[in-house]
């Protein structure tokens, strides 16, 4: 990779302002988000309180599914902020907030060599605004540090395809990177990584009848490289729990995705193509049109690689019935360059509305989701909390300015201003929303209202911290944002938790209440109602309500 002058510096600094400004909002005052966010994060606490940096637990069961890369990251980010005893979740997304923006860097820097910096650029900054990665910069989970794992592995492949195709000299450099990426990505989020770095090259070998680029990865070289990265943590988890890892990870989380729709999350092919609209936007204003012209020139060696990165990993994620929203996030750096190849090099045919129907339809489908996001942002408070809130006003605003602006500057052909003001504007319409507006809608975050009646209460009951015994709502971050002793069952258990602990507290889901009050009738003291909580159970899509109850003595 060149060295970076002086504009390239410049635009390395914009592109991190301008993450910061995307991904910063919200890192903070979102709560923990069920139920992946908060079992990646009460993992990794559990692995801070334990001092054990092998074994993966959520409570007492073991959480043999993802490898060990991401608790690492997460356990470094909470030690190196000292925020190891404290339950704000916020240290946790700091890897997933660097791999966001090392993924844009990396678009940037890879995108300049394969394209042209001005492309390079504008493809960083749709990566960034893309509206997936912007929700997965803000989750402690793993999809935005792979994301920077899969651009750095595509980001050389695509050096040493350029320099295997000019017949130019191939250092070791971009095949030491590539590798690295592998054996890392290979430890955040198991065969991701590797899987699409794999089907490029297949796709390439095809299409070329060559297989230089082979020659030019150094497997040699590699292989061993990786099995350095990944094999003294295999080799560490198989011994700690006699091989149950990799068996329980291949039976009950690989597998099943790939059989059948695992835990609910089946959908039909084209899922991926129906919501890229929302998951790409703003960006995927630009999208069809973007395609259309990158398969027209697939001839030309960008292009190809751009398409052989695209297709054949969408097809296969298509595919797998398993799907979710986030599943395709590794092709956006390559949608986003083929996009703004269009936006730098489109002629008036490729963007005609008036010529082409689906470009057309492109348009008026980016219309309805900036209205739907824009109108969603204002009804979500009167939603969850029956409530107006004025500062819902304001990404509203902006979402009209984005669609009034960014259609002016498109129909005057003027595509590069139309997509610098789209994101722009993203970036209005997110800050506010995932600063305060979703964080403030105390009807959706029920473990959150939880833990601050537990921290009133508490210490009126027992002046310790007490052991909560939940029944009829289990959710990961109720864990996390309670303690690792907190209880996950039934009434009767949770009965009998209140008459083995004096001090200790029992939340039980409306609706339970008899067969709880009946297990603890006859009890020395009595039990009270300490608080009862009203939201929305969003994983379960439906409004609960919940009732604290406490012992008394008195």
């Amino acid at each position: 990779m060149a060295r970076p002058d002086g504009n390239n510096l410049k635009h390395y600094l914009g592109l991190i302002l301008l993450c910061l400004v995307l991904y910063l909002p919200g890192l903070t005052t979102l709560p923990p988000v069920d139920r992946d966010e908060a079992r990646f994060v009460q993992a990794t606490r559990q692995m801070l309180e334990s001092k054990d940096f092998v074994q993966i637990r959520f409570q007492n069961k073991p959480r043999n599914k993802k490898p060990i890369g991401i608790y690492w990251l997460q356990a470094a980010a909470v030690t190196i902020t000292g925020s190891s005893r404290t339950n704000q979740v916020w240290p946790y997304r700091l890897p997933s907030l660097l791999g966001a923006l090392a993924a844009v860097l990396f678009t940037f820097a890879f995108g300049k060599n394969l394209f042209d910096r001005t492309t390079g650029l504008l493809a960083a900054m749709l990566t960034a605004s893309s509206l997936l990665l912007v929700v997965e910069a803000h989750q402690a989970t793993t999809d935005a540090a792979l994301l920077a794992t899969v651009v750095a592995a595509q980001g050389s492949l695509a050096n040493l395809y350029a320099r295997a195709r000019r017949g130019g000299a191939v250092g070791w450099g971009m095949p030491i990177l590539f590798w690295t990426a592998q054996g890392i990505g290979i430890l955040i989020k198991g065969p991701i990584t590797p899987l699409v770095s794999l089907v490029t090259i297949l796709a390439l070998i095809a299409v070329d009848r060559q297989a230089s680029i082979l020659r030019a990865l150094r497997l040699h070289l590699g292989i061993p490289l990786v099995a350095v990265i990944v094999c003294p943590w295999a080799i560490a988890i198989t011994l700690a729990t006699d091989g149950a890892f990799f068996s329980d990870a291949l039976r009950s989380d690989l597998l099943p995705k790939l059989i059948s729709g695992h835990e609910s999350h089946g959908f039909f092919p084209g899922y991926y193509l129906l919501l890229v609209a929302l998951t790409f936007w703003p960006g995927s204003l630009f999208l069809g049109p973007a395609l259309r012209q990158a398969w027209k020139r697939r001839s030309g060696m960008e292009e190809r690689f751009c398409l052989a990165w695209v297709i054949p990993v969408w097809l296969v994620f298509e595919l797998i019935p398993t799907k979710l929203p986030h599943y395709i996030l590794p092709i956006f750096p390559a949608l986003s360059l083929i996009t703004a190849r269009l936006l730098l090099t489109g002629t008036k045919d490729t963007w005609d509305l008036s010529r082409w129907g689906l470009a057309r339809f492109g348009f008026i489908l980016w219309v309805l989701v900036s209205v739907a996001l824009g109108a969603a942002i204002v009804a979500f408070p009167v939603y969850i909390d029956g409530r107006f809130d004025m500062l819902t006003l304001w990404p509203a605003l902006a979402t009209v300015l984005m669609l009034v602006l960014t259609a002016w500057y498109a129909f005057r052909d003027r595509l590069v201003e139309a997509a610098i003001a789209a994101v722009i504007l993203a970036a209005l319409i997110f800050a506010p929303t995932l600063h305060a507006i979703i964080p403030n809608a105390d009807g959706l975050w029920l473990s959150r209202s939880v833990a601050r009646a537990v921290e009133r209460y508490g210490e009126t009951v027992s002046g310790l911290p007490p052991v909560v015994a939940a029944a009829g709502y289990h959710e990961p971050s109720l864990v996390f944002l309670c303690g690792t002793d907190t209880k996950l069952v039934n009434a009767v258990q949770a009965a009998l938790h209140l008459r083995e602990d004096p001090n200790g507290l029992a939340l039980i889901k409306e609706g339970k209440d008899d067969l709880f009050h009946k297990t603890l009738s006859g009890s020395q003291g009595t039990v009270r109602l300490l608080e009862r909580i009203k939201g929305f159970n969003y994983t379960k899509g439906k409004r609960m309500t919940l009732n604290l109850y406490g012992r008394s003595n008195e």
